[in-house]
């Protein structure tokens, strides 16, 4: 097991990026790359055992909601499937993994703004665990980075 961990402080209200990712089925809206994202069997996209199905970068992906809430503003997703490391990126990759991944959202008084906190648990073997580690290191930047865009073009 290894964990990726990426904070920062978005310049926008608590309450205005939690309305954004709360929904599970949201995911198109605020990561770039996601074009399509489905909620199965008519769950709600804040029920704890939803799974989405997405199409992120041309893959297909199914996570299940694990954890849900709007006291704490947090939610945690684990992915169904074993997700395969990205072909092309290294010539021995990894084996695929299964991981966990949890947002967690806290307000910062001064200035409204709010901390962000995203963290992937990855269930991998000890041998590859660094090179999935840093992969997940880079993507979650990306992702959290794709958020504040998404946020900017809503508010603006």
């Amino acid at each position: 097991m290894t964990k990726a961990y990426y904070s920062a402080v978005l310049d926008y209200p608590l309450e205005t990026l939690w309305t954004l990712i709360r929904d599970f089925n949201n995911y198109p809206a605020y990561i770039d790359g996601v074009s399509e994202s489905v909620i199965e069997d008519d769950k709600g996209g804040d029920e704890v055992g939803a799974v989405r199905r997405f199409c992120y970068l041309g893959n297909w992906i199914r996570q299940r909601l694990a954890g849900h809430s709007d006291v704490q503003h947090s939610l945690t997703y684990a992915g169904i499937d074993p997700l395969p490391f990205p072909s092309g990126l290294l010539p021995d990759g990894p084996a695929p993994t299964r991981y966990e991944g949890t947002m967690h959202l806290m307000p910062v008084v001064e200035g409204n703004r709010t901390f962000i906190e995203w963290a992937v648990t990855l269930d991998t073997a000890p041998d590859d665990a660094d090179r999935w580690r840093q992969l997940f290191q880079s993507w979650i930047p990306d992702w959290t980075h794709s958020l504040e865009r998404s946020l900017g073009r809503l508010v603006a």
